[in-house]
């Protein structure tokens, strides 16, 4: 069993992220499935459609939501989602490189795989000293 990764995030952000993650790896290795919220949308509706994509992905390990910004209407749908009977874990501060890093451990479990995403997520940002 795999755990399924949903990507949440503001309009743009999160097919361009996948795009990214297969252009340096070719393939990849969990069902990834993508919701972008646009400014508009209606967060019921978009919490209904989130449900059923985190519902398909989910092949018995449960699903991981990355979210770009805590706090901003992606996330807030996202962590609603238990309450629909969604089994996941949501990281917030989504980056390439956190992407990146959970894609690289398709074994680990829903509960693992959260800290891997938060701790790509944060190795992934590095100040230059000039």
């Amino acid at each position: 069993m795999t755990v399924g990764v949903l990507l949440m995030t503001h309009e743009s952000m999160g097919h361009a992220l996948v795009g990214a993650a297969r252009h340096v790896l070719g393939r990849l290795p969990l069902p990834v499935d993508v919701q972008e919220v646009a400014a508009d949308a209606d967060p019921e509706q978009m919490l209904r459609m989130a449900a059923a994509q985190a519902r398909e992905l989910d092949c018995g390990a449960g699903v991981l939501v990355l979210s770009d910004l805590y706090g901003a209407t992606p996330c807030n749908i996202a962590r609603r989602l238990p309450d629909l009977g969604v089994r996941m874990h949501c990281v917030s501060g989504l980056n390439l490189p956190m992407l990146l890093r959970v894609l690289n451990y398709p074994e680990q479990s829903l509960d693992e795989l959260a800290q891997t995403a938060a701790s790509g997520g944060r190795g992934g940002i590095v100040v230059d000293n000039p």
